[in-house]
């Protein structure tokens, strides 16, 4: 009782805290980056030129200490490092600045989330998340539980009062807020934003409560929680809304588009419940990043990103900074957390007039000063013009648009970057990428002795493994078509429509400041290294069907379950929880060996794709765990301590050089 009522009064200091931030600044925000005797993989760094080496990137290519030196002696090497020509230093000061984005940097995505979407404006508040933090009294949890204050239906699943709702967010020990969750007091409404930690660093609870970063919260809830949103609906595009048209009910609620005419906007109500049916499908550990209006979340990946390039599950993140993780840390950033910035290009990408996009996604927003009238006179994007935070910028977070704006590129899929003003034009997420290059997954929680390791590194070699999961870091970097893959083919092309407004790699140089000035210097992004089959795949452009990337092995221990679109899960107990419906659907944690054993083994995969298609809400949003048909099992020759072996090498990698 005691150790309850201590956090209760350091709570209610946090709470009191903010409101002094607020009666003497207007706003005031908390976030929580973790100290590092909380960290894991914190002494873990990569030998033998890793990362932590590195003085420069310039558009991917890694520059080390001693050719930096050699470069800067002469006027060509000096211009070639310069920012000018798009290189960006990486030194103490850019890490501390990427670790420190890493947990707390939202760029404002606070404001949609919570003035737009509604995140702490449905049946859960602020309140009901603090209250089970209390209950914490200082303990860990990767799953923080938050009961549920009144009876509601969402997306036609009634859920009654008193319900523990597994969130699946994650409050290291000793902490008083979530990972990755920054909360934001501003004119006295309180807001909650997201930051990278919220899904790429978890609590270990095998390991005292304490983080590994770049592990991939794997049953982070975010299709429940954006369905508890009061203005879900908002977030339409990320599910299997195919036509605004279907879910209009008063053809007078309406709004005139950009060519004079009239559209009627669709009923809130029933845009919404489609929109929640949608989201409660979502297992845990999924998420949806893309805007092609398909259901198809896939896995949330990790962040052990040093040598796993090109970047998502398509390999979209190909070309920029980084060798495109910067592209892709800002697709997250910008795409995936604010859907308003997609306005401009809503005709071209989604089929719908701009300002019916506009007046679909603030028709209902929780924040009345956010929430549009189509009874009003004004057009949706001149009432939005009198309430946009970012003036001149796209969507209500803190962005800059690039010089081809609404255009999109190889750079920018969106068109636009992630940057905060007085910073550097993408200033924080060039140091996120330099920062989490510099992860070294942890070793996993099973043990194996050498013997065993040495028969499954050679049984990676018989088996074919090693063709495309080759070198340091197991990947050859390359894009599968999709049909060679034999994967759920849904995600491979849900960037097609892109091509209707591709540009030219345009960027301003990193030492732009926010705002852009208008004599800012730009910069066209090389991409001469990349092949135009490898563009088309992991775009979908041209006569592509789009295909995957081959996943790097390191850290997968921390990033079950597996392939493509996340449906390769197998529980602890190998003959009962198989697929999705048998673990995370009945909250149980996919076991890492386990699931590897079902992408090596034909029997036990055929198991976990029939249970996956037993569940039509699975089928409706696109997970299988089908293809990638490269077996290690007994009709292949390979015995069960074969496949041991094979897994347990698997399990063990972490990128060092030995392991190759």
């Amino acid at each position: 009782m005691v150790k309850y009522l201590k956090w209760v009064g350091i709570i209610t200091g946090i709470i009191l805290l903010a409101a002094v931030g607020f009666f003497f600044l207007g706003n005031f925000t908390i976030g929580y980056t973790p100290s590092y005797n909380k960290i894991i993989n914190a002494d873990l760094v990569y030998t033998d030129s890793g990362r932590p080496e590195e003085a420069y990137d310039v558009w991917g290519d890694a520059v080390s200490e001693k050719e930096a030196e050699e470069l800067l002696q002469t006027e060509e090497g000096r211009a070639y490092l310069s920012e000018e020509n798009g290189a960006v230093q990486v030194d103490e000061e850019i890490l501390d600045l990427g670790r420190k984005s890493f947990y707390e940097e939202t760029f404002g995505n606070e404001v949609f989330l919570t003035d737009v979407m509604g995140i702490l404006d449905g049946p859960l508040s602020i309140y009901d998340f603090m209250k089970a933090i209390v209950k914490l009294a200082g303990n860990p949890t990767d799953n923080l539980q938050v009961e549920l204050p009144k009876t509601v239906t969402i997306g036609g699943i009634t859920l009654e009062k008193g319900t523990m709702i597994d969130t699946g967010l994650d409050v290291p020990r000793g902490a008083v807020m979530p990972l990755g969750m920054p909360i934001t007091v501003d004119r006295g409404r309180v807001k909650a934003g997201i930051s990278c930690a919220l899904c790429h660093a978890s609590v270990d609870m095998k390991n005292n409560g304490n983080v590994v970063e770049g592990a991939t919260n794997t049953d982070l809830n975010t299709g429940t929680l954006m369905a508890l949103a009061s203005n879900s609906a908002s977030y339409f595009t990320h599910t299997d809304v195919e036509n605004l048209e279907n879910y209009v009910e008063d053809v007078h609620r309406s709004v005139e588009t950009t060519k004079g005419e009239t559209e009627p906007l669709p009923d809130i109500e029933a845009l919404e419940t489609a929109v929640d049916e949608t989201l409660m499908k979502w297992p845990p550990g999924f998420f949806d990043a893309t805007i092609d209006m398909e259901a198809n979340p896939t896995q949330v990946s990790d962040s052990f990103t040093f040598g796993d390039h090109p970047y998502s599950w398509s390999g979209m993140g190909m070309a920029g900074t980084f060798r495109g993780l910067t592209t892709l840390n800002n697709n997250v950033q910008a795409q995936g957390a604010d859907a308003i910035a997609q306005s401009q290009i809503s005709e071209e990408l989604l089929d719908i007039d701009p300002e019916v996009y506009l007046g679909t996604l603030l028709q209902n927003a929780a924040n009345e000063n956010f929430r549009y009238d189509p009874e009003s006179d004004q057009l949706p994007s001149e009432f939005f013009a009198g309430v946009d935070p970012h003036p001149g910028q796209p969507g209500v977070n803190e962005t800059v648009k690039l010089p081809t704006f609404p255009d999109v590129s190889i750079i920018s899929p969106q068109g636009y970057v992630a940057s905060s003003p007085g910073r550097g034009v993408n200033e924080q997420n060039n140091s996120m990428s330099a920062f989490q290059n510099t992860l070294v997954p942890p070793k996993p929680h099973r043990e194996a002795d050498e013997s065993t390791l040495a028969r499954g590194r050679e049984v990676f070699h018989e088996g074919g493994c090693v063709s495309c999961h080759a070198g340091r870091f197991k990947t050859n970097n390359l894009i599968i078509p999709v049909d060679d893959i034999g994967t759920q083919p849904s995600r491979a092309k849900a960037l097609e429509a892109t091509e209707k407004v591709w540009d030219e790699p345009l960027i301003y140089s990193p030492d732009t400041p926010v705002p852009v000035p208008e004599d800012a210097t730009i910069i066209k992004a090389p991409t001469d290294h990349i092949e135009e089959k490898q563009k088309d795949l992991g775009f979908a452009h041209g006569k592509s069907q789009g295909g995957y990337k081959v996943k790097g092995l390191a850290g997968v221990y921390w990033q079950a379950p597996y392939l493509h679109d996340g449906g390769v899960a197998v529980g602890p107990n190998k003959n009962k929880d198989i697929g999705i419906p048998g673990t995370l659907l009945q909250g149980i944690r996919p076991d890492p060996y386990n699931s590897m054993l079902a992408i090596v083994d034909r029997q036990l995969r055929q198991q976990v794709i029939e249970a996956n298609r037993s569940s039509q809400d699975l089928q409706d949003i696109n997970i299988e765990g089908i293809g990638h048909e490269f077996w290690i099992d007994e009709e292949a020759g390979f015995s069960e301590e074969d496949q041991e072996a094979l897994i347990d090498y698997v399990l063990s990698l972490t990128g060092e050089r030995e392991e190759e």
